[in-house]
């Protein structure tokens, strides 16, 4: 009877514990219902109820609940929400479409992007900026770009005036992975970084996470921004584009099969070259100075369950100066991605990857006859799957395995020159990496994410490699024949965060990253030149690795119209790369003998005040911080500033949209002067002046500060479907002469007195641009 009894009473149990745990899953796509365009990080949110989730980066989104009914709320920053009463009996498919938000002023209540953070979520260091945020930036002669205005951010820092290269919470500019549609891009500068190498137009989304990154990310220390382009109006066709002063722009897109299949096509051209003849005289016809860029992309919808897409970067710069002297550089991507639907719970992305930059150049003149090539290019497997196993698990793993082949440089020169030819050794290498993460949502307070990649870098021959002594003389030279192994590295990264949730507006969050480098730019300026040299981790050049602390609070303020973010950090670096006094590294093939490597470290403050409801927005974003270098042979041995250290930067950020017309928008930046090396004396050998130099990085340049002013007109349009706009800007409003460049000359009446000579780039810089689309 007992035993039967007890039989009864598990039976029972187990029934029971069957039903309250039965649950089911809703799962879908969201998109624009104008353009058929998959919408990332849509909110799909449970009313009444702490759950709900995000579209991942192609619009999928899938949400396990008990068996009930539920009132659910579908939304995207600037579209329409939806809500709809879903009765969950079973798994269900719910694809949505959300409409554009209304142009009407009074309707429209959110008009800028939350910063990628939310109260729930563990992501740390992590920025969003929409493109209508970005198109209403002033930027340097009205060219909307995407790298000026991530600039702007705290923890970001611009790499100089005019300047697209950035540093991010103590990072060099090569510390950062910049991804197109997951390709890497290696140099994001246009006109040594005036401009970057993406066009506004054709940009679908902009994430910037400056630390504490998630696993699926590796390869470089400091950031990643990842880029991603429009799939193309898979409704109807449509033309858009701008004219500005020294460029213009052109985007085609349409359905190849209404509401299955797209198109992309985008071209990009400056001109000021062409009216140089008209400033100068006759030579100037001969003198070229422009680029071009050209994006393209295609997607197939195959089934329910599978889609591909093919894109495509094309980019090059042009300097030619008569036919003395001409150089080009320029990128080339592509991608191939075929998204997988296993089932409602599991999400699948597989790409091939392709990416190339190279410069090229050729001195032709009565003395020499050069011509200079150098090139990387990486072959790029990736698969990623995404599985959300239940109410509080979302799971992502894969590899990700890149071929790196880099040709450091190739000097080749005809018989009229008494140079002979170099070619520097191809460097060959394999970056593999595997990785792991959950994110759990373990209480109602609390939510983890855990997060594992295990990388390895090996380098292969043919070529020779070298031996070095601690004064940079090589001992040994170790011959390799092709496909053989020189080299392996194997590294550890975990990912650590966790949020806890104070109130429904308020958290705190921590994390813990480490991440690995095994590619490494070597650069004697901050400004981004093409010619820059990517080199390999070698048997004497080891990864560069860096641990990453974090802590932050969040604050939703006034039912969310502002949100306050502050975020602190401190990174501890190993096998940091600088020179040794008098490198050269352009010519030499054993590039181990001219540098040397040591720790770092940087820690800061960063302080985030956003407005993002109404007609007045904006965010006013400071930062605190310090970067160190530690190396011996240099400054004795000391701690010394990096060159990006900066202690304070400050920018302001406002936009007003003043009435369905007129849209008005400043912002103002400050920061502290970079770190420099000017001479601490000076000797005369045979009546020539020399300059002697101390200490590495420990004077500064002057302060830098500035007013950007823009405006936008909204011009009539009589058909549907059909805009126009002119964009006026006026930057450094107020005319600071900012240094640029710092350089000693001795004076023209004293010989005997140095004179410091400060250059400056732009003072009252206006602009005009027409936009247009129909």
């Amino acid at each position: 009877m007992i035993k039967k009894t007890g039989t009864f009473f598990i039976g029972l149990l187990l029934t029971l514990t069957s039903f309250a745990q039965e649950k089911f899953t809703l799962s879908g796509t969201v998109k624009s219902a104008a353009s058929g365009e998959t919408l990332i990080n849509a909110s799909v949110e449970v009313t009444g109820k702490a759950a709900g989730t995000v579209s991942n980066e192609y619009g999928f989104y899938s949400l396990t609940l008990p068996r009930g009914d539920y009132d659910i709320t579908y939304s995207a920053v600037g579209f329409e929400p939806l809500s709809t009463t879903i009765r969950l009996t079973g798994d269900q498919v719910r694809n949505v479409s959300l409409p554009e938000l209304a142009t009407d002023l009074d309707s429209v209540k959110v008009t800028a992007n939350t910063t990628g953070r939310t109260i729930r979520g563990t992501q740390m260091g992590v920025e969003r900026l929409t493109m209508k945020e970005i198109n209403t930036i002033p930027m340097l002669l009205g060219e909307r770009d995407i790298l000026k205005a991530i600039q702007l951010l705290p923890g970001i820092k611009s790499a100089g005036d005019g300047n697209s290269g950035f540093y991010v919470r103590g990072g060099s500019t090569d510390q950062n992975l910049i991804l197109l549609d997951e390709a890497n891009v290696y140099n994001a500068s246009h006109l040594m970084g005036f401009f970057s190498t993406f066009n506004s137009d054709i940009v679908k989304d902009v994430t910037v996470y400056k630390g504490g990154m998630p696993a699926q990310y590796g390869g470089r220390l400091s950031s990643v921004l990842d880029v991603k382009m429009n799939e193309g109006n898979n409704q109807r066709y449509a033309v858009s584009g701008g004219v500005g002063l020294i460029s213009a722009k052109l985007n085609v897109e349409g359905p190849i099969q209404r509401d299955r299949s797209s198109f992309l096509v985008s071209g990009r051209r400056t001109y000021a070259d062409l009216f140089l003849p008209v400033f100068g005289d006759s030579s100037n016809r001969n003198t070229r100075l422009f680029f071009y860029d050209v994006n393209a992309k295609m997607n197939y919808t195959l089934g329910k369950k599978d889609r591909l897409y093919l894109s495509g970067y094309l980019g090059r710069d042009v300097l030619k100066l008569e036919k003395q002297f001409g150089m080009d550089w320029g990128n080339k991507t592509g991608t191939l991605r075929w998204n997988h639907i296993f089932n409602d719970r599991l999400f699948s992305n597989t790409s091939f990857i392709y990416s190339d930059f190279n410069y090229n150049i050729a001195i032709n003149n009565s003395n020499n006859d050069l011509n200079i090539f150098s090139q990387i290019r990486d072959l790029n497997l990736k698969e990623e799957v995404q599985w959300y196993a239940g109410s509080s698990h979302a799971l992502r793993f894969g590899f990700n395995s890149i071929y790196h082949t880099i040709t450091p440089g190739e000097i080749t020169s005809s018989g009229k020159t008494s140079y002979n030819n170099l070619y520097l050794q191809d460097r060959y290498s394999w970056e593999t990496s595997a990785f792991a993460s959950d994110t759990w949502k373990a209480a109602k307070w609390l939510n983890l994410a855990f997060g594992l990649r295990l990388s390895s870098f090996a380098i292969f021959g043919p070529g020779d490699f070298y031996e070095v002594d601690d004064a940079g003389t090589v001992t040994d030279t170790l011959r390799y024949a092709k496909g053989a192994l020189v080299k392996n590295y194997w590294n550890l990264e975990p990912r650590i965060a966790a949020s806890f949730i104070l109130n429904n507006s308020t958290s705190v969050k921590a994390s813990y990253a480490r991440n690995t480098q095994n590619l490494h730019l070597v650069s004697n300026s901050a400004a981004n030149f093409p010619t820059d040299k990517w080199i390999a981790s070698t048997n004497v050049i080891k990864p560069e690795l860096v641990d990453i602390y974090s802590v932050g609070w969040y604050k939703n303020l006034a039912g969310s119209r502002y949100e306050l973010t502050t975020e602190a950090y401190y990174k501890s670096f190993q096998n940091q790369i600088d020179y040794r006094t008098g490198a050269d590294v352009y010519t030499n093939d054993a590039i181990e003998t001219q540098l040397l490597s040591g720790i770092g470290r940087a820690y800061g403050l960063e302080l985030l005040l956003k407005k993002k409801q109404g007609r007045f927005t904006g965010w006013i974003g400071y930062t605190l911080s310090k970067t160190e270098r530690k190396i011996e042979g240099i400054n004795d041995g000391q701690w010394y500033n990096a060159r990006q250290d900066r202690t304070h930067d400050i920018a302001i950020v406002t936009n007003y949209q003043l009435n369905k017309k007129w849209n008005l928008s400043a912002n103002w930046v400050y920061y502290t002067g970079d770190a420099v090396t000017f001479p601490s004396g000076k000797y005369v050998i045979d009546k020539q002046i020399v300059f002697y130099y101390t200490r590495r990085n420990a004077y500064r340049m002057p302060a830098y500060h500035r007013l950007d002013l823009g405006a936008t007109r909204q011009l009539k349009t009589r058909r549907k479907n059909t805009s126009s706009e002119l964009a006026f800007s006026l930057f450094n409003a107020y005319g600071r002469e900012n240094a640029y460049l710092i350089t000693f000359q001795q004076n023209e009446d004293n010989p005997d007195i140095t004179e410091a000579m400060q250059t400056s780039l732009f003072r009252f810089v206006p602009s005009i641009s027409w936009h247009f689309k129909f």
